[in-house]
């Protein structure tokens, strides 16, 4: 999966002020992410605010990001949840063959055990006519799924191909890289650990902080892959107090912080999401105004 090293990133669902979709700014977001080098566009994660939107809004993001990328870069669909058998049933009858591989998140609030984690992922693999990225992000699932059980299901399903892991534990994410199949990939869900992960033998990351300095971003991901240590690590330090900020109140309120301070998109969220505060909007806003003077 050569389409899936380098920088993803996790797209946002704009809102206008009355929190219905804005698909001009969703348009706006795609491009600027485009434009500026990012290498492939993960639809309806959890940055999306996936769980507050409706089937129909759904569609509507997939549709605008689908018709606004027109086929430039590779589209990764957020297909999970904690009912296995509805992700199945999605997976067998939605339409993927605009996506290049699915990103499925391990099952949240049940708390299954490693099998029962192995269990869900070995039906999701089996359903879906695309490759499947695994989603450990225990900060929100309230389950860790280990390495054991990744590497289990890398080596036991061929369209099982890479991991985002995102549990913010660099030596779990080395262990999967010493014993992983040689061609599957790890890919940091995590910005601020993207970079050691890469250099460890990572493949890219699957971003928030992306998609609002994709230039940036993008460029240090590639020096990282390239082994130019210094020079990344010089736009890792730029850019790490805006990573730190942008979950400091959660995730997406930082971001679409961001998105407003560049002019592209309103910084409304839905609940139970609230925006950043007017200490923490200042200092984004102040942080994006240094990077563009520095642009």
């Amino acid at each position: 999966m050569q389409s899936l090293i380098g920088t993803g990133v996790a797209l946002v669902t704009p809102f206008n002020k009355d929190f219905s979709i804005d698909t001009e700014a969703l348009k706006r977001i795609v491009n600027f992410s485009i434009d500026n080098g990012i290498e492939y566009l993960v639809v309806l994660g959890t940055t999306a605010e996936n769980a507050t939107l409706s089937q129909d809004e759904k569609e509507l993001v997939i549709k605008t990001v689908i018709e606004t990328n027109n086929g430039r870069l590779p589209l990764v669909l957020g297909v999970g949840g904690n009912n296995t058998m509805k992700v199945v049933g999605e997976l067998k009858t939605r339409d993927l063959s605009q996506f290049a591989a699915i990103l499925s998140v391990s099952p949240y609030y049940n708390k299954p055990t490693q099998e029962g984690i192995y269990q869900h992922f070995k039906a999701v693999a089996e359903a879906s006519p695309i490759p499947v990225i695994l989603y450990n992000v225990p900060g929100r699932t309230a389950s860790n799924m280990m390495s054991s059980t990744v590497l289990r299901l890398a080596n036991d399903f061929e369209n099982v191909v890479a991991i985002k892991e995102a549990a913010g534990d660099i030596v779990q994410a080395m262990q999967i890289l010493k014993n992983k199949p040689k061609d599957f990939l790890v890919i940091s869900g995590d910005d601020m650990i993207a970079l050691p992960m890469i250099l460890a033998g990572g493949s890219g990351v699957i971003s928030v902080i992306g998609q609002g300095f994709p230039k940036e971003f993008s460029e240090m991901i590639r020096l990282g892959l390239n082994k130019k240590v210094d020079e990344a690590f010089k736009t890792q330090y730029l850019l790490s107090d805006c990573i730190d900020m942008i979950f400091e109140q959660g995730n997406p309120a930082g971001i679409k912080q961001v998105f407003l301070s560049l002019g592209i998109a309103e910084n409304t969220v839905r609940l139970p999401l609230v925006n950043v505060d007017e200490s923490l909007a200042n200092r984004i806003g102040q942080f994006v105004e240094k990077m563009n003077k520095q642009a």
